[in-house]
């Protein structure tokens, strides 16, 4: 198994490269040369299978051997094992035939910890076998900041550099970080929005020389090991519900649509799927790019679903990728036209997605109401984000016989701001964390320049 870039230029690599490497050197993202296949036969031995074994038989074809089995299914159990629910990412029935997947019974309460337990692992393990040290940077609209850190922060071979757009940020996303006080965690408000912290990120990628040899790891979902762990809930989830003798279809809350691509991945490799709903809040480049084909950035929105606000979608490429039929230069082609003005896909790779893909978008308004209104229906306090899915699955469902699973995307708790909003009175976090918003926090606030981000890094690594 080769990895190879969406834009065609950088040379591929091989499964440890691209996990240690994250962004490629040509500005693209990283996707497998070859798509493994889940035969019916495959998927049909995974019901009633543990999700640390499902797992592992999902991502072991990604890995092709470069880690022996026995070590990659310790890594996989041990990810896994932090979750507080048996079965890792429990289904919950809303009605006769839509459930809820609930991704948030990991550490931090957000399905980024799905892939980033996995993803801290991997990374101490290839540079303990290396004999290298590295430095995280990431950026964060609210939970892989959380996410990443609580991943990483045992290990021995990282430090770690969380940027977080400064007050735009739930209180218990914010306090998730800053209150790891360990010495290899560093968090950074940056006096700008997602955009800006991300494209620092990117720029720091691009040119590593202020690091002076010291590797550069990426664990924002450009990372495709984070692409490969999300694959498996997909797979785990479709089998629950019948997979492969009956399609299901996947709502999914999509800011920077590394959740998408992942359900997309699974398609690829042989789940059945028969639609993937799109669901975005008022940050709605993808929903204007499958409906109107208006593939344009706009001015960011604050709204009551902050995971989400994000203008430019880094995980559209890969996509794009696979519509232009893997023509890395008509992708990069089209990329550099974004950047500089409004632009349109070309009419074959529009098609191509609307024929798997559907969209809708959901207002701080409607957000309120949807809370209001599914626990009226359900007895569920859904966060701001799973309710734009919630919304997004009933306008978009499509053939009613079909499973519809909404990914529930975080805990209501970290976001007690929205559901105090919509009339009730909160929710209380798990009590591993009812204390956290008495505990020390530590962080820096730093303009949003990447000279001043960067020296930062530089003074404070160890």
């Amino acid at each position: 198994m080769r990895y190879i870039s969406t834009r065609g230029q950088a040379p591929a690599l091989s499964f440890e490269e691209v996990v240690l490497t994250g962004m490629a050197s040509d500005g693209g993202l990283y996707v497998p040369e070859t798509i493994p296949q889940l035969s019916a036969d495959d998927l049909a031995e995974m019901a009633g299978l543990s999700y640390a074994e499902i797992a592992f038989r999902v991502m072991r074809p990604f890995v092709n051997g470069e880690i022996d089995d026995e070590t990659f299914r310790r890594l996989v159990t041990e990810a896994y094992a932090t979750f507080s629910h048996d079965a890792v990412v429990p289904l919950n029935q809303l009605d006769a035939n839509h459930f809820l997947l609930e991704l948030f019974h990991g550490p931090t309460l957000a399905f980024k910890d799905v892939a980033l337990q996995l993803l801290g692992r991997l990374l101490d393990h290839f540079l303990k076998k290396r004999g290298e040290r590295a430095v995280i940077m990431g950026a964060t609209s609210g939970d892989t900041g959380s996410a990443a850190i609580e991943g990483c922060r045992h290990c021995d071979n990282l430090d770690i550099f969380i940027l977080h757009p400064y007050q735009r940020v739930s209180e218990v996303q914010r306090r998730q970080m800053t209150s790891v006080l360990a010495d290899n965690v560093f968090n950074v408000a940056i006096e700008g929005n997602f955009d800006d912290a991300q494209a620092m990120v990117k720029a720091s990628f691009a040119d590593q020389s202020f690091l002076n040899g010291t590797r550069l790891v990426a664990v924002n979902s450009i990372n495709w090991a984070r692409i490969m762990a999300q694959i498996v809930y997909y797979v785990a989830s479709a089998v629950a519900l019948g997979a492969p003798h009956r399609k299901v279809s996947f709502c999914v809350p999509s800011a920077n649509f590394g959740n998408v691509f992942a359900g997309y991945m699974a398609y690829r490799m042989g789940l059945p799927v028969e639609r993937f709903v799109i669901a975005t809040n008022a940050n709605d480049i993808l929903h204007r790019t499958l409906a109107a084909n208006d593939f344009s950035k706009q001015e960011l929105k604050a709204t009551l679903a902050p995971s989400m606000d994000i203008v430019v979608s880094s995980n559209f490429e890969r996509l794009l990728f696979e519509a232009y039929d893997r023509d890395g230069a008509a992708v990069a082609a089209l990329l550099e036209r974004f950047q500089a003005e409004p632009t349109a896909l070309a009419d074959a790779p529009l098609a191509r997605l609307r024929e798997r893909f559907a969209s809708h978008s959901v207002d701080d308004a409607t957000i309120l109401e949807v809370i209001r209104e599914a626990h009226h229906r359900t007895q569920e306090i859904l966060d701001p984000h799973t309710a734009t899915g919630y919304r997004a699955a009933e306008r978009e469902r499509g053939e009613a016989s079909v499973p519809m699973i909404t990914l529930a995307t975080a805990h209501p708790a970290k976001f007690a701001e929205a559901v105090v909003k919509a009339g009730f009175p909160g929710v209380p976090l798990p009590p591993h964390m009812d204390d956290l918003l008495e505990r020390e926090e530590r962080y820096t606030v730093l303009p949003a320049e990447l000279s001043a981000v960067q020296q930062f890094v530089v003074e404070n690594r160890r």
